[in-house]
């Protein structure tokens, strides 16, 4: 047991992303394609995070070309180059599924001041 959770414990990031609920954020993914790396940026709100730990997650959620997308990031993963928050959300829940089915602004959290 106490090799395991050495094993997790050294797999896991020493500083981790401050990421709430209802945040904008950016997140650099490292993408393998063959031999070569590339980052890719994906950017979008946050709708819940999950678990704890090493098994950690946060879900991004965006609209591109009028279809929804979300994406489950792991935060301890080693494929996360950086998460950067672009602005904060005002939200009082803590999972925002509500989100899929809103259209336009109806779609949007309000910004902390």
């Amino acid at each position: 047991m106490d090799a395991i959770k050495i094993i997790n414990q050294s797999s896991m990031k020493k500083e981790l992303p401050v990421v709430n609920i209802g945040d904008v954020v950016k997140v650099d993914v490292l993408i393998k394609e063959g031999d070569k790396e590339r980052i890719q940026v994906f950017e979008g709100t946050v709708i819940a995070k999950k678990n704890g730990g090493i098994s950690e997650t946060f879900t991004v959620r965006r609209l591109s070309y009028g279809v929804g997308i979300e994406r489950v990031f792991p935060i301890h993963s080693p494929h996360i180059a950086n998460v950067e928050v672009v602005r904060s959300g005002k939200v009082r829940r803590a999972k925002l599924y509500y989100i899929r089915g809103r259209v336009g602004k109806a779609a949007k959290v309000k910004q902390k001041i």
